[in-house]
């Protein structure tokens, strides 16, 4: 019997970054970003593409300040995940965990809310299960 040839099609993965933004509270508590995007009416972590030539890190800092108006140090990986995007197609983000050194959030068309909430309140407001799951794992005292 002779093997069955079959055309393989191009697997299209979109890659991105983001950041999980965390800083002190007024309470002292820990507190994280999240951003809400009223095309998607969603609540999510910041991210976006990355760009030609950019390193993920690099996109993850880019995107963060663009999303948010806040520039941030990174701290450290923490993590990535897969998902099928909107699209049908296979979505790879790479997060890092950051802290806020300057700028100020201001609404947008893209981003029209940003909200400070403890990682347990953080993790309940996620519209997504990926999300959620990256968030929970997190060891962020």
């Amino acid at each position: 019997m002779k093997p069955r040839i079959t055309a393989l099609r191009k697997v299209e993965v979109v890659t991105a970054a983001g950041g999980l933004i965390c800083r002190s509270g007024p309470d002292g508590d820990l507190e994280v970003a999240l951003i809400h995007r009223p095309d998607y009416d969603d609540w999510t972590l910041p991210k976006g593409k990355i760009d030609p030539g950019e390193t993920p890190e690099q996109a993850a800092v880019r995107e963060v300040e663009e999303e948010t108006g806040l520039r941030c140090e990174v701290l450290r990986p923490a993590g990535c995940i897969l998902y099928i995007d909107r699209r049908g197609r296979d979505k790879v983000v790479c997060y890092w965990v950051m802290r806020p050194r300057g700028g100020r959030f201001r609404p947008s068309p893209e981003v029209d809310r940003l909200r400070w909430l403890s990682q347990k309140q953080a993790v309940r407001q996620l519209s997504y299960q990926h999300d959620q799951a990256l968030l929970a794992e997190q060891k962020l005292s």
